[in-house]
């Protein structure tokens, strides 16, 4: 198998998620010169699109998502050129022997990105294997939903191990294509400035929250039979979870660092009934407007999830007796997507009271809107005391926008659509991660059925529930706010 393919098939080329993330991370990576200029981009979708067609609807995709100082008229042009277009009803076997003709020669190595409903998975992995499209030099990336518990989640993995082997397998969570979340490898395991403490004799907690100010935003019926837990808490921060407690890897080798994320993965400790809190959101006010409750946008009651805040142990050497507590939720008062590592105090305090209180060190990595590293730490304020000093919390900065001022911010799946090409597994997601994520997530859920547990209501605007913040405070913790 040639280590880049000269061909990519994009399923669902003609969906929401094609239009905002895919063409334009496409166009990008071809503006920048960092893919084939021989690389041709199949899209297959239901739409009776011809080539002519599928290109217009590429090219109104980008002038509507690219940034103004990117849409560059030749350059459009030019990537247009690159992409053919093959109308599909992936439920229908009868239509992959026409996609592969369209298709052609794939003897320089093809790669297919398919992102669709969890019910076509297996009817999709047949007809590609049926017409020829799915040999030793094909690899298949999937997005996610990969099912709704560990059960649905298997069927779909054997069905795809039947004819793609996991090493040609790549399980897309984008958060993992992210800068930050890379950079948080980097300030680990490039530094010796952090990793001797990073353990439990010197952090004392971990926060990591996923925020978000939108509702439904036209997900609704995959929302309501998902809810908070299974759409966020399950890949997304149970990955960032993994990345923040791992081991250092013997080296960069994507199966090294899989092998580490899995150990903390298993090693989570189960759910107890006290330490998770879910809320669904009512009405309210966000960002200044007045909006309805998740009742009224769903059109009916329901019991599904909006927000859901965890406490959660790893059960380690490292990690032993250290809380860490994730929270995520909708309509939310800020989009934040952030990691805390809250260090202990001094253990003694030789500025006295004349010093002013001390704050124990604070890390905070934001992953987004902004991405920085924020290290909080004491320091003397300016002036002449008598008897002592005056102390107070000061910010060290890394800002990655300032740092790297020439660097363009990437959309995620740049990222994950480059190594996808070149066959690099890294930042994708292995089967044996997902079937422990599933489990540890399916305990929750079969304890919220035992109990009765059902959400909470908190007003649009809030960070959820109040028994939330009594789940942190319990321990004497506030959450970073």
């Amino acid at each position: 198998m040639s280590e880049h393919s000269s061909t990519l098939l994009l399923f669902g080329a003609t969906g929401d998620l094609s239009r905002r993330m895919l063409l334009p991370s496409l166009y990008a990576l071809h503006a920048d010169e960092l893919i084939d200029p021989a690389l041709r981009i199949f899209g297959t979708a239901r739409s009776a699109y011809s080539d002519a067609e599928f290109r217009e609807f590429a090219r109104t995709s980008l002038c509507e998502f690219l940034p103004e100082d990117r849409k560059a008229e030749g350059m459009i042009d030019a990537f247009l050129q690159r992409l053919y277009y093959q109308a599909l009803d992936a439920s229908q076997p009868d239509g992959f022997a026409a996609l592969a003709e369209k298709i052609g020669d794939i003897s320089g190595g093809l790669s297919i990105f398919l992102s669709t409903a969890p019910s076509l998975f297996e009817p999709t992995i047949k007809g590609l294997h049926s017409a020829g499209l799915a040999g030793d030099n094909v690899r298949i990336g999937l997005e996610k939903p990969l099912g709704n518990d560990l059960a649905s989640s298997c069927q779909i993995n054997d069905a795809v191990n039947a004819v793609f082997p996991e090493k040609r397998t790549f399980r897309i969570d984008h958060y993992l294509g992210k800068e930050t979340v890379q950079n948080l490898m980097a300030l680990r395991f490039a530094n010796m400035l952090f990793e001797p403490l990073w353990n439990a004799n010197a952090i004392e907690h971990v926060q990591i929250t996923v925020s978000e100010t939108v509702g439904l935003e036209g997900r609704a019926g995959f929302y309501d039979d998902t809810g908070a837990l299974r759409d966020m808490v399950q890949n997304h921060m149970l990955q960032l979870v993994a990345l923040t407690a791992m081991e250092p890897p013997a080296n960069l080798d994507a199966t090294a660092i899989r092998d580490e994320k899995v150990k903390v993965l298993r090693a989570l400790r189960p759910v107890a009934e006290g330490d998770v809190v879910t809320g669904q959101y009512g009405d309210g006010a966000v960002k200044g407007e007045a909006v309805k409750s998740y009742a009224s946008d769903l059109g009916k009651p329901s019991d599904a999830e909006t927000f859901v805040a965890i406490k959660a142990y790893v059960d380690n050497w490292r990690w032993q007796g250290v809380p860490f507590f994730l929270r995520t939720g909708k309509r939310l008062p800020e989009r934040r997507s952030e990691i805390v590592i809250q260090f202990k105090p001094v253990p003694h305090n030789v500025f006295g009271a004349r010093g002013g209180r001390l704050e124990a060190n604070t890390l905070i990595i934001r992953l987004q809107p902004e991405e920085y590293v924020r290290l909080l730490v004491m320091a003397k304020e300016p002036g002449l005391d008598r008897g002592g000093v005056t102390l107070r919390e000061v910010p060290l900065d890394l800002s990655l926008t300032t740092a790297f001022a020439g660097s363009r911010r990437r959309i995620a799946y740049e990222r994950l659509l480059l190594d996808l090409i070149e066959g690099d597994q890294t930042l994708f997601v292995r089967r044996d991660e997902v079937e422990a994520q599933w489990k540890w997530v399916d305990a929750i859920r079969q304890l919220w059925k035992s109990t009765g547990l059902k959400p909470r209501n908190y007003g649009a605007g809030s960070w959820g529930p109040n028994a939330a913040i009594a789940l942190a405070e319990r321990d004497g913790v506030s959450w970073h706010e």
